[in-house]
This record gives structure tokens, C-alpha cells and sequence, in this order.
């Protein structure tokens, strides 16, 4: 291939640019998480989950004025397992709480959340007995959006943070490891000189 294309190819503005990434030959080097972090980060498909007026604001954040498509993200999706970012807009009851966290189980891994106005990040003006004070009390939140309701910038500013925290991701955080169990001890005692006994005498 020719430099000169190759040059192109590496920094056509369409594009996005992928860290640390080398030309050798006809062959390009980079670390394994690196690329699936572009990947991963350059495909979020969001959670379809407003549930008050701040809806409203997410709604016109995916709409041609503020076009979230930009940041590849224009696909709202209404099945949980076809998502991967929630977002929460909105005032969460105690009865759609465990609704929320039944929708976060279904989700798959790797899934981030990102908690959008003031009712949803710390309970706003409703402050009573039938809105939870913070949807952190029911999934793990990555980014929390100020205002009441935001505004669709301030959402696509907290995606695009999102973006550069998923950036940073090692697979071996994103990914769910049981701990190695240790090898049962040997046996003490009576049983134990039975079984060297019984190996000395073959």
C-alpha cells in the first residue's frame, strides 16, 4: 500500500481516531482493549427509560437540532437486551424501583448508567416518602446530570464524559471473574499416614 494512502486512511476525518495505533508494513498494532474501547464507546445503543420531564429533554437531545448521532449513539433502544447505556430521566417511585433494577439485571455486560436531573440523581423537590432519593440506591451510577430539567447539552456533555471514562477501561474490569478457589488442604493425621503407608507399600 502506498504511504501517501495510507496516511489518508489514518487520518480521514469521518473516522474516529484510535489511540496508539501504528503502521508497520500492510499491519496495524494496538493494545486488544484499546479497540474494543473505540468500538465500545463509538456504539453505545441507550435504554429507552424516561420517566417524567426530564424525557422530554432526552428526547430532543436525539433530535436533529442537537443530533446525537454524532457520537454514535442515535439508537434508542426499547429492549433491555439490546443496550447497554441506561439512562434514567426523571423521578424514580418505590414501586418502579424494583422495575428499574429487574430492566439493569437484563441488560448485558458490559452496561453503564447515567442518572439525569435532579429528581433521579438525589430525589429534587420530592423529598417524601414515595420517591427514591437516588437511583444510586438501586443501580450503580457512572455519571450524574445536574438541572431540572438539563438540558440537552448538558446530556450529551455527560454521554461524551462517559465515553472518555469507558475510554480508559480495562477488559479485565468489564469483565465478571470468579475467584479461584483454593485446593483443599491435605488431611492431618490418622488418614494421612494411611494414605503414605499405602503409597509406600506400591
Amino acid at each position: 500500500m502506498d504511504t501517501r494512502v495510507q496516511e489518508i486512511v489514518l487520518r480521514d476525518s469521518s473516522t474516529p481516531a484510535i489511540p496508539n495505533l501504528e503502521m508497520g508494513g500492510n499491519v496495524l498494532v494496538t493494545r486488544l482493549d484499546e479497540i474494543v474501547n473505540w468500538a465500545r464507546r463509538n456504539s453505545i445503543f441507550p435504554l429507552t427509560f424516561g420517566l417524567a420531564c426530564c424525557a422530554i429533554e432526552m428526547m430532543s437531545s436525539a433530535a436533529a437540532r442537537f443530533d446525537l448521532a454524532r457520537f454514535g449513539m442515535e439508537v434508542f433502544r426499547a429492549s433491555p437486551r439490546q443496550a447497554d447505556l441506561m439512562i434514567v430521566a426523571g423521578r424514580v417511585s418505590k414501586k418502579m424501583a424494583p422495575v428499574l433494577r429487574q430492566i439493569y439485571d437484563q441488560m448485558p455486560s458490559p452496561k453503564w448508567v447515567v442518572s439525569m436531573g435532579a429528581c433521579a440523581s438525589c430525589g429534587g423537590i420530592f423529598n417524601n416518602y414515595a420517591i427514591v432519593q437516588g437511583v444510586d440506591q438501586i443501580v450503580p451510577v457512572d455519571v450524574y446530570v445536574p438541572g431540572c430539567p438539563p438540558s440537552p447539552d448538558a446530556l450529551i456533555y455527560a454521554l461524551i464524559k462517559l465515553q472518555q471514562k469507558i475510554r480508559t477501561q480495562r477488559l479485565g474490569m468489564l469483565l465478571e471473574l470468579t475467584p479461584r478457589t483454593e485446593p483443599p488442604a491435605l488431611e492431618t493425621g490418622d488418614g494421612a499416614r494411611a494414605i503414605e503407608a499405602s503409597n509406600a507399600s506400591k
